[in-house]
């Protein structure tokens, strides 16, 4: 086996311990000259072989240092394997090839499970409506015959009182008396004209109880479809909570570090650092052994499992939901292992760009992301900032854990944002002031509920809610709306004065904000597939001074410096065929660039204003 740092040998002479055998050294080749060539019929000297010696002790023990050092360094590897190591410049946890695969298929797993839950959830809610209108219209029909029936019955018992000659006035005609025949007869038609209406009366009640049958059995089936389908989410759900009560924190470690969408330098760091967090605690469970339990085992702190205790807050008050064990030399918090998966799945949407009432997985609104996370860890959340804080105990400040949820209010919508809890202040959000999912900064943590303990009665939302819908803490700017140069717009940043490192690549130096580059990445992405090649792009985020020479080259199809939907990081012009009106690539981008956000501004059309089929803007799914 060679020796350790072979090249550091190489470049210094080394005495060589005694008695070790001589190496014979190739004969260096020098450049020819014609000089250096040996005299005809002259061979030169075969190099001299080394004789072989016995080894003698110093180099055994030469050779014993070197298999200590690497008995060393290979148990000293084996004991780091089974610690988190620290993430990469991309935020992932090296790990075992099984633990990745196994990582993602949880993830697909839950992910599909979600996607079954929601629509049996909707399926549900449907089959509701159906069966609430199918009762209604019952309810209307049974109505008319009740009416229907009380009028045959007035007439019934109206008949029953007359006399023979008024039942049947046809026994009054005489012929001693023929001047009374037209009397008689118009009685006897009036008679027949009520019995006619009361016979109808009669089949309108009759049909009018038949629709009420028929509503009533709509009514009863919509509801058998409904509890049917309730039964189905509740089976994903069960399912879920089952294949995250036995998840490896090895996994839900690689689970959280499968995100891959683009975000700004800065945001990377803060991403990076917390994800590396989340990951060293679920490091320290898998060093001990310690598999998260189920959150119903930790509801109740006089109950815990073996091995595990409650944990307190500073008034030593028990904290449900959550316990502690003492392991390697410390106390650990335990989490309920639906904490551990929801975590590990917002982690895991970092970088998805921030959409209004999006639940993914292409986008996520605030409560979108909150839903989607502790759905996939078995715990159904709606996507509803109201409901979700109704869904929680609330929790002070002092008991906070990490997986709570944290809500920020405003005077105007009530409860405005909600995030994932990590820990200080830090909290995982898809809020629309960071404009993608990413680890932001809370100062008030007031507002906070734990799902994993259910209320034992309803608490109503700290601040009222008066109709104004919430905005995840900032408003997004109408798609495609030219923007002006208004400081503060984006970010702090005023157009065209975005610094790059606030903003996103998206290859070949072109860069725009994070949101918009995580959607236009998956656009060229499904342009390739139908192409054979990505999009073909030319310009990308434009800087001012790049807006006033542009403005300089080219004054009429140019906007005004500080005004470009460029200068906003929001645009791009491409090339490859859309740069051109009626080619299949246009075609393409005008079928399908909506479902990625992008748009085609009206001015931008072939009848437009400006036409430049080149030209698209970033603004909201469409």
């Amino acid at each position: 086996m060679p020796a350790p740092r072979a090249q550091d040998a190489a470049r210094r002479p080394r005495p060589r311990p005694q008695g070790s055998p001589q190496r014979s050294r190739p004969p260096s080749r020098r450049p020819s000259s014609g000089r250096g060539r040996p005299p005809s019929g002259r061979r030169p000297a075969p190099p001299r072989r080394p004789v072989p010696r016995r080894r003698t002790p110093g180099a055994l023990r030469h050779w014993g240092r070197r298999l200590a050092v690497l008995v060393g360094t290979t148990l000293a590897l084996t004991l780091l394997a089974a610690f988190p190591q620290p993430p990469t410049e991309a935020g992932q946890l090296p790990q075992p090839a099984a633990a990745t695969s196994a990582a993602g298929t949880t993830a697909t797993t839950l992910a599909d499970a979600t996607t079954r839950y929601r629509a049996a959830l909707a399926e549900a809610t449907d089959a509701e409506a159906r069966a609430r209108q199918a009762h209604a219209a019952g309810a209307a029909a049974s109505a008319l015959v009740t009416g229907d029936r009380a009028t045959v019955g007035d007439y019934a018992d109206t008949l029953y009182r007359r006399s023979a000659d008024e039942r049947w006035p046809l026994a009054q005609l005489s012929l001693h008396t023929p001047a009374g025949t037209a009397d008689v007869l118009h009685a006897q038609g009036l008679a027949e004209q009520l019995s006619r209406a009361q016979d109808v009366r009669v089949a309108h009640a009759a049909a009018a109880a038949v629709r009420a049958a028929e509503h009533t059995d709509a009514a009863r089936a919509a509801e058998s479809a409904a509890a049917a389908a309730r039964a189905e989410a509740a089976t994903v759900l069960a399912g879920a909570r089952e294949l995250v009560a036995g998840l490896d924190p090895t996994v839900a470690a690689q689970w959280a570090a499968l995100a891959t969408d683009p975000t700004s330098t800065a945001q990377q760091a803060r991403n990076t650092a917390a994800l590396a967090d989340w990951q060293g605690y679920l490091g320290l469970l898998s060093a001990a052994g310690i598999t998260p339990p189920p959150a119903a085992e930790l509801a109740d702190t006089g109950a815990l499992p073996d091995g595990l205790a409650p944990l307190r807050d500073a008034a030593g008050t028990p904290i449900a939901g959550v316990a502690t064990t003492f392991t390697a030399g410390r106390v650990v918090t335990v989490l309920p292992a639906e904490t551990v998966a929801a975590v590990s799945a917002a982690f895991a949407q970092l970088g998805r760009p921030y959409l209004v009432d999006a639940t993914g997985f292409d986008g996520f609104s605030c409560a979108g992301l909150v839903s989607t996370a502790w759905t996939q860890a078995g715990v159904g959340l709606p996507a509803d900032l109201a409901a979700q804080w109704s869904r929680g105990t609330p929790v002070p400040v002092g008991q906070l854990q990490v997986g709570d949820l944290v809500f920020s209010t405003d005077p105007r919508s009530g409860l405005d944002d909600v995030g994932l809890y990590l820990g200080g202040t830090s909290v995982l959000s898809a809020s629309a002031d960071r404009w993608q999912v990413a680890v932001r900064d809370v100062a008030d943590l007031r507002t906070a509920v734990r799902v994993t303990v259910p209320p034992s009665a309803p608490t109503p939302p700290p601040v009222a809610a008066t109709g104004t819908p919430a905005t995840c803490s900032a408003p997004l700017p109408p798609p495609g709306a030219a923007s002006g140069p208004v400081s503060g717009a984006w970010g702090g940043w005023s157009n065209g004065q975005i610094p790059r490192d606030e903003l996103c690549t998206i290859g070949d130096g072109h860069r725009l904000r994070c949101d918009a580059a995580a959607a236009y990445n998956a656009m060229s992405a499904a342009y390739a597939a139908a192409f054979g090649s990505p999009l073909c792009i030319t310009d990308s985020y434009r800087s001012l001074s790049a807006q006033v020479d542009a403005h300089h080259r080219k004054p009429k199809i140019t906007a005004v410096p500080g005004t470009s939907n460029h200068g906003w990081a929001l645009a791009v012009d491409l090339c490859g065929g859309v740069n051109v009106f009626g080619t299949a690539q246009t075609a393409w981008m005008q079928g399908n660039a909506g479902q990625y956000g992008w748009v085609h501004p009206d001015w931008a059309a072939a009848g437009g204003q400006n036409p430049e089929p080149w030209h698209w803007e970033y603004g909201s799914l469409t």
